[in-house]
């Protein structure tokens, strides 16, 4: 493999992984406060049609990103509303919301879908997009990439140095005594919720702005489930989930790569490795269920009201 062709997959691989870290971002500070939002997917795709038609509509790119994460944040106060204010099973208000979503982007966007759009184009930054390898990378990628960068830097920040990144843990770790030290349990995991629910609209705003420019049904292709997954592999830590995503990023361009090289493997089979891998990351996870829980926030997807 020349050079040049490792430049071209690691840009592509970048550019794949993006939408999976944008979510999981979102995701794992959700759960680091304690809630278990499966709703994911649902988001991402309601943000996604919200911000095409937006984008389209008006020539503003940038008013699409804002109204996709707006569409994602509206989900997910519903998902709040019902599952911590009204304290429902979280799992069963999370899978409903996907559903929701799902319906609801297939039915706003049935006469938008295989319009063209110009989305957002490639920004190299001079010199260091020459570099080998690296410079097509990280240095030439369009604004969005750019800016999941420094979203990835600012989560990690929270979580790792500021004291808002202490609050949210104890939540997650024990509301109980959280309350009792006078923090707002339901306030934090409510914003923890919206939160998530707004970088899944910005990651479907990704997609359909950014990596393919159009909208079409189901163009997340399950990336909201594998982002679930992809915070476990992490094992709840914001280091292992960039190095995650970009991993799953690359086994989505697999089959490309393999076409690029000459390699006489069936594309639809190479197509297959993200999920594949998903659930083989999943059963391995489970082969040890106390380094799981060892890692996992205790009172995750567990519901908690005041006094009780």
């Amino acid at each position: 493999m020349d050079i040049d062709l490792l430049g071209n997959v690691f840009f592509a691989m970048v550019r794949t992984g993006t939408p999976l870290l944008l979510v999981a971002l979102g995701e794992l500070i959700c759960e680091k406060s304690g809630v278990l939002n499966l709703g994911q997917e649902g988001m991402m795709l309601f943000g996604a049609v919200v911000g095409f038609i937006a984008a389209y509509s008006t020539g503003n790119l940038w008013l699409g990103v804002l109204l996709a994460m707006v569409a994602g944040l509206l989900l997910s106060s519903l998902f709040a509303l019902v599952a911590l204010a009204f304290n429902a099973n979280q799992v069963a208000t999370g899978l409903a919301l996907t559903i929701f979503g799902v319906g609801l982007s297939t039915f706003v966007g049935a006469s938008w879908v295989g319009k063209p759009l110009i989305g957002f184009e490639p920004v190299a930054l001079p010199w260091l997009s020459s570099l080998p390898v690296i410079g097509r990378m990280l240095f030439a990628q369009d604004v969005l990439v750019y800016l999941s960068f420094g979203l990835f830097a600012l989560v990690a920040w929270v979580l790792l140095k500021s004291r808002l990144g202490l609050i949210i843990q104890a939540v997650g770790e024990n509301p109980d005594a959280a309350s009792a030290m006078g923090l707002p349990v339901l306030r934090v995991r409510t914003l923890a919720v919206l939160f998530g629910g707004a970088m899944a609209g910005l990651a479907g705003a990704y997609l359909s702005l950014a990596y393919t420019p159009m909208w079409a049904e189901n163009m997340s292709a399950g990336r909201g489930w594998i982002a679930l997954a992809l915070v476990v592999f992490a094992s709840w830590r914001v280091g292992r989930l960039l190095l995650g995503a970009y991993l799953f990023g690359l086994a989505s361009i697999l089959h490309l790569v393999a076409q690029g090289v000459g390699l006489a493997i069936p594309s639809n089979l190479l197509a297959m490795l993200p999920y594949v891998a998903t659930i083989v990351v999943l059963v391995l996870l489970s082969r040890d269920g106390l380094r799981t829980r060892l890692y996992a926030p205790v009172s995750l997807g567990q519901p908690w009201q005041p006094g009780h």
